[in-house]
């Protein structure tokens, strides 16, 4: 990788970060071997300044699921109601007057092939519509009751369907405390941020635990409840600097064997609304040579991004790592645009 490399990724950077409602933002790249490394902030934002992974949190979720898989404690095959009141969760998925409830499994669920809607985006009174508005608590029993008001999009399994749905990852956030007996702060400081020295890392337990601002265009919005809330599908914080070593991490296999983690790699389409967006086994990919890249780019992008404007992906084709944050919440195909671009520039 020659300066060049490096010219085009800032060349990217600043053509997103000069957009009227990019307020804020880091980028971080580097080579596998750490030989190559280009960082450049905006607004303010340095290597390590904090920001809210939102979804990204979905991959350390699933670390633990990979990790309590490896120690034999669960099997991908196990029906979730093996972990659960079964009151609690019958009910959750009833399709063509079906109940599939007491049939998903936790691959159902890792996978997004669960069929179960989305609280953050669908009903009239969605999580994200009256984010915007308010801060608000939201327990797991109230999201359960919220989806059981939903109806699923498909049955669980459904040819090659796939439905991206926070409550999935909700759920496996419940089955990790109930099989590892942590908190779900405690599994993740178990599992991977003291393995991997992360000290700036954390899943917020309360209003004074440090939760970052959020923008909504160029509105500062402070939703520390709802953090908090999100838990395993979206409620953790980091630095770039910490988060660039847990994705090289995820991916390079010093978490979990990297055998169990090649089983992840079956992928499916999300729905329209996600975009060129496939969803494998706890992770997104994005394949660069389709239709939104003018079928320019090569090889694919897997990773994550978040609602809020965060990402983390590596692409293998240049054995690369893009990650950072341009804290944007009304715009969620940003941070899926700007890693395909980067991803585009690495000639």
């Amino acid at each position: 990788m020659t300066n060049i490399g490096a010219e085009r990724f800032e060349k990217v950077f600043n053509k997103f970060t000069n957009l009227k409602e990019i307020n804020e933002g880091i980028l971080l790249i580097e080579s596998t071997n750490g030989e190559f490394s280009f960082c450049k902030g905006y607004g303010g934002k340095g290597l390590n300044s904090p920001f809210l992974m939102a979804s990204i949190t979905k991959l350390f979720t699933t670390t633990c699921i990979l990790i309590l898989l490896e120690q034999g404690k669960l099997s991908l095959d196990d029906k979730i109601s093996e972990h659960f009141d079964k009151n609690i969760i019958k009910g959750i998925h009833v399709y063509n007057g079906k109940d599939y409830s007491l049939e998903l499994t936790i691959s159902d669920l890792l996978f997004q092939t669960s069929g179960l809607p989305d609280v953050y985006l669908e009903g009239k009174d969605s999580v994200r519509s009256r984010a915007i508005l308010e801060d608000f608590y939201i327990t797991f029993i109230d999201m359960i009751d919220m989806v059981k008001n939903l109806k699923p999009h498909f049955a669980p399994r459904k040819g090659e369907k796939a439905y991206y749905a926070d409550i999935n990852f909700d759920l496996l956030g419940e089955i990790i405390g109930n099989i590892s007996g942590f908190k779900l702060s405690e599994a993740y400081k178990n599992y991977i941020f003291e393995p991997l020295g992360l000290s700036h890392t954390y899943l917020p337990e309360n209003e004074n635990d440090g939760i970052p601002h959020i923008y909504y265009m160029n509105q500062v919005i402070h939703r520390p409840k709802l953090v908090i809330s999100c838990g395993a599908s979206g409620g953790c914080i980091t630095t770039a600097h910490e988060l660039m070593i847990f994705t090289k991490a995820f991916f390079g296999g010093k978490l979990f064997n990297k055998n169990i983690f090649n089983s992840l790699s079956t992928y499916n389409k999300l729905q329209v609304s996600m975009g060129p967006i496939y969803y494998g086994g706890g992770y997104m990919q994005i394949p660069l040579n389709g239709v939104i890249s003018l079928f320019m780019g090569k090889g694919e992008l897997i990773g994550h991004s978040g609602s809020t404007g965060s990402f983390a992906f590596y692409y293998p084709l240049k054995e690369l790592f893009f990650v950072g944050d341009i804290n944007q919440m009304a715009k969620a195909a940003l941070p899926i645009r700007l890693s395909m671009q980067l991803a585009m520039a690495a000639k």
